[in-house]
């Protein structure tokens, strides 16, 4: 079976897109760019999509029009090695575009990434219901996830909010 490729609908900005997300992620590239040939949809000769790879994962970018716009409803996850990663990550993504709560963003074309560290999910699921309580309620007073906080408050040593 060949891989599951997802399609991303921009308005107009694909190949600025596929670029930007190819200069953030190591491991990525452009692969292919199609153009709209006379009497398409969009204008002879622009850019109608972009198929690129993100950290070895295949995307295709497609110049649609702005009548489907990103959601938050589809994500897609960084999981950083350490707090210096997801510093870099949040502070290359948010660029232009705008932090939410609990680690997610939207970029500036409007997509949604959650930055989060490796370790996070531990924290969340640990067997004491209080120090994954407490870690809980710490993530939902951040933007920008921090482990350490998030560890610290798990073990009830850190004031949360």
């Amino acid at each position: 079976m060949r891989p599951i490729i997802p399609n991303l609908w921009f308005d107009t900005e694909a190949e600025q897109a596929a670029q930007f997300y190819v200069s953030v992620f190591p491991d990525s590239r452009i692969i292919s760019t199609a153009l709209y040939p006379e009497g398409a949809p969009g204008p002879a000769g622009s850019v109608m999509t972009v198929e690129f790879e993100v950290n070895g994962q295949r995307f295709v970018g497609v110049n649609g029009g702005p009548q489907f716009p990103f959601t938050e409803a589809v994500s897609f996850q960084v999981t950083c090695e350490t707090q210096h990663e997801v510093d870099r990550y949040w502070e290359v993504l948010t660029e232009g575009g705008q932090e939410s709560m609990c680690g997610w963003l939207k970029d500036r074309y409007g997509l949604s990434w959650q930055v989060v560290p490796v370790g996070m999910e531990e924290v969340f699921a640990d067997p004491d219901p209080e120090r994954a309580s407490r870690a809980v309620q710490a993530m939902l007073g951040m933007r920008k996830l921090d482990l350490a906080a998030l560890q610290a408050a798990a073990d009830g040593t850190a004031s949360v909010g």
